[in-house]
């Protein structure tokens, strides 16, 4: 059924005349389309938010409760824990009879009523508040994340009719499904697996590790690329912790032995959250990754991921050419595939057929068709890149070069008119030439068709919040094989560490990148057979930048400390 406009509904109750609403209107369509014309109307002091919180409730059909006069129930309120309380503005109000009813001061947002159902398991029914008395309920009735979380896992760990019907269900006999089943859907194991992917896409963490050992149950998080253990749950709780993710990923959860793959797709927030699921079977348990890709995360934007303009121009050169191949190495982890995108997503025009073939596809992007790999059906790089070949494409990403067969195949395709981009895990740019040698490329096919290769890192920003300048330590100059002279008049900071930053002094990532040209001097070079060094040595002379000392210059500009840069980076050799 469709609604009345919000707008025409503040003219009706008497907030707002013709005039007035007319003035909103056209602010909003010429300057601020994104935002809504309520909000307008309260930054402009038009209306008050009882006025607008009474025009919401009026425009959907619900209720308008003053949170300032409800006393909420302590059951009540722990069936919303404070990550997800706060990122979705709610405040439970009541529960009877499996309907959940809470308070919220956007009740447009309808995608969180289904994000909630999701999670919570009930039935959700909202009402309408102010979003100051939201905010006030929100002070007034959750702790810290941290306490929250430490109190659920205690909580747990006194939950002996949670603990008997875990051991029964796990015994040595036939598996009983209908209570594993059970037991994945309890409101406890719910209630903290949620808590924890909240805080893991809160704090914009890229993995979450559930690791069974013989007598702890470790969750630990990566984010900017380092692993934070969390309060361990009790152990026994494992087993229900995995089969919910299995439950939530549609696995086989009666399967125990064998390794398997799956995907969790949410909503988090109004924006989609996908989450790549990893169960691998282990002494004592089965531990489980998950992968976490936040499209809201990533900018796929050439200059916002922190490419220098020397580097950008250089890149932009090689990647507008009509044939060759293209490159971008580094570790797992290191943005690779990320670089990747927002180059495809610079080049995708109309005029350009654009395909990818990847494991697993991480982004959809509108206007390139992406396929992905399956292998157990025998879907791979290699056959996947021959059938690309007969779609008439005009560039190419194959997600990897895992082999001399996907090489070959990448070759014949650059020397047939098209540009290929790909991805090798390699230490540096140089580095990146013998391993093609090595997997059986012949010399002659690299300088047919190789254009550049950009090898990258990721190592972490110092936060904004708490940077402070430091010294640079004579080990520390030792390490960097610099002397006084060369650091003079430099500054380093670091973090002091914040709540901003959960004290550790980092905040987000930034990236170093080397991009190494392949001209007519390196082309000598790669047939004549010439050595990592020799090739790495002609690469600085026509103006590549290595990582080391992009990092150093990242240290200088006060974006990372030179401890990150040390640890990422080596020297050349």
């Amino acid at each position: 059924m469709a609604h009345r406009q919000l707008g025409q509904i503040f003219v009706d109750l008497g907030f707002l005349d013709e005039q007035a609403l007319e003035k909103l209107v056209i602010e909003q369509q010429e300057q601020r389309p994104d935002e809504m014309i309520g909000q307008l109307a309260m930054e402009a002091d038009l209306i008050t938010d009882v006025q607008l919180a009474e025009a919401l409730a009026e425009q959907m059909g619900l209720q308008v409760v003053k949170l300032e006069d409800l006393t909420l129930q302590a059951d009540v309120l722990a069936q919303i824990t404070e990550p997800m309380a706060q990122l979705y503005r709610i405040i439970p109000l009541s529960l009877k009879d499996s309907v959940l009813t809470i308070a919220m001061c956007d009740p447009q947002k309808l995608s969180i009523l289904d994000e909630l159902r999701t999670f919570l398991g009930y039935e959700v029914r909202p009402v309408v508040a102010t979003e100051q008395s939201v905010n006030a309920a929100l002070e007034r009735y959750y702790a810290s994340s941290s306490e929250s979380f430490e109190t659920l896992v205690a909580d747990m760990e006194d939950d002996e009719q949670l603990s008997a019907a875990v051991d029964s269900a796990k015994g040595d006999g036939p598996i009983d499904l209908t209570s594993v089943e059970a037991i994945a859907d309890s409101a406890p194991v719910r209630k903290l697996l949620n808590m924890v992917l909240l805080l893991a896409i809160k704090d914009r963490a890229s993995d979450l590790h559930f690791e069974p050992f013989e007598d702890e149950f470790r969750i630990r998080v990566k984010a900017d690329g380092v692993l934070y253990e969390m309060v361990p749950p009790p152990r026994h709780l494992a087993f229900a912790i995995t089969t919910r993710i299995k439950v939530m990923s549609n696995l086989d959860i009666a399967e125990r032995r064998m390794p398997q793959d799956g995907r969790i797709e949410l909503s988090v927030g109004g924006h989609p959250v996908d989450l790549r699921v990893s169960v691998l079977p282990t002494m004592f348990g089965e531990s489980v990754v998950l992968r976490i890709l936040d499209r809201t995360n990533v900018d796929l934007d050439l200059v916002n991921l922190g490419l220098n303009p020397r580097v950008i121009q250089g890149f932009r050169d090689r990647i507008t050419k009509p044939n060759g191949i293209v490159l971008v190495t580094g570790p797992t982890g290191s943005g690779k595939t990320t670089t990747l995108y927002a180059a495809l997503v610079e080049l995708n025009k109309v005029e350009d057929k654009l395909i990818t073939t990847e494991d697993p596809v991480e982004y959809d992007i509108d206007g390139i068709v992406q396929c992905p790999i399956d292998s157990s059906i025998g879907v791979t790089f290699a056959a996947c890149l021959r059938a690309i070949l007969r779609q008439d494409p005009d560039k190419i990403l194959v997600g990897e070069i895992r082999d001399l067969e996907t090489a070959e195949i990448a070759v014949q395709a650059s020397l047939t008119g098209h540009l290929v981009f790909s991805t090798l895990h390699t230490n540096d740019a140089p580095s990146t030439i013998t391993r093609l040698k090595n997997m059986g490329v012949p010399a002659f096919l690299i300088t047919a068709t190789l254009e550049a290769i950009l090898a990258q890192r990721l190592v972490r920003r110092i936060c904004d919040k708490c940077k402070e300048e430091t010294a640079l330590t004579p080990e520390l100059l030792s390490e960097l094989e610099l002397g006084a002279k060369d650091v003079e008049g430099k500054k380093i900071f670091k973090g002091r560490g914040c709540d901003n930053c959960n004290n550790t002094g980092y905040r987000g990532r930034v990236g170093l990148y080397e991009l190494l040209s392949v001209n007519d001097e390196i082309k000598d070079l790669i047939i004549d057979g010439g050595s990592t060094e020799l090739i790495r040595d002609a690469a600085r002379r026509n103006g590549m930048v290595a990582l080391r000392e992009a990092g150093l210059e990242r240290a200088f500009e006060g974006l990372t400390t030179v401890e990150e840069v040390i640890r990422e980076t080596i020297l050349d050799g």
